[in-house]
């Protein structure tokens, strides 16, 4: 164990955990600075509104040509970007927001399992973000478009841009979250809770569970659903066969 263990057993029950909250809030400011610094520096450049744009691209492709979107309320035209740029913040200092987490706990942790941060937090968000970057690029515009046509010559589509940010920020997280799935095989093979070949015969039940979750955080259209479901499977398999080369703690420690 690393010397802050050998401090905390040396320190009271209450001055540890008084230590452990001070940190957690040091932790807890060192993100949200990050986070708000990021948010301002997309604030002004390049701006708010050109943020939101990008955002309501894949909706403004589908929709006839000249229609736009509305904003139904007095200041929506304002906070709506503002909370689109500050989602994109909290995007860009994930890994920042990440180390911080990590860093909380690695002095509870064996030295060996401290060099797991690197690659923990490298790999956490790049599959949030590509998780993002598939529903942004394929899903939206696959999705949108299939609605699209079966729309009835009647109707004229005008989205609120309230509506739609709520809708893809949703959406966001959702497919950003399950594309951390081979992390968290990994994780759980190498804490030694579940071994490499009972994730292979769990496989089925996966598959089944996959598209439970998909018909939960998608829109009800079979589309959303299979493009959730799908990667999922894939993404499953991954992590499989990364948790081949990883030794369970309790064998390794041994």
């Amino acid at each position: 164990m690393s010397s802050t263990d050998n401090a905390e057993q040396d320190a009271k029950p209450g001055d540890t955990f008084m230590s452990h909250l001070i940190e957690l809030r040091q932790r807890l400011l060192y993100a949200v600075a990050a986070i708000l610094a990021v948010f301002l520096v997309l604030f002004f450049y390049p701006g708010a509104s050109y943020i939101y744009d990008l955002l309501a691209q894949p909706m403004l492709a589908s929709l006839p040509e000249g229609t736009k979107m509305i904003a139904t309320g007095v200041i929506t035209p304002f906070m709506v970007p503002v909370k689109v740029t500050l989602m994109a913040a909290f995007v860009i200092a994930l890994p920042v927001v990440l180390y911080q987490a990590w860093a909380f706990v690695a002095p509870g942790l064996y030295q060996h399992e401290q060099k797991l941060a690197l690659p923990l937090i490298v790999s956490s968000s790049v599959l949030f973000i590509g998780g993002m970057a598939f529903c942004y690029f394929v899903v939206f515009r696959t999705v949108f478009t299939f609605i699209a046509q079966f729309a009835p010559q009647s109707i004229t589509p005008a989205p609120d841009i309230e509506a739609y940010v709520s809708f893809v920020m949703s959406m966001f997280l959702a497919f950003g979250v399950t594309f951390e799935v081979p992390v968290v095989v990994v994780i759980l093979v190498r804490m030694g809770l579940v071994t490499v070949e009972k994730l292979k015969s769990f496989r089925g039940y996966f598959v089944v569970a996959a598209f439970f979750i998909a018909a939960i955080v998608t829109p009800p259209d079979v589309v959303s659903q299979f493009m959730l479901a799908v990667p999922l499977c894939i993404l499953y398999e991954v992590g499989l066969l990364f948790a081949r080369g990883v030794k369970p703690r309790a064998k390794e420690d041994d």
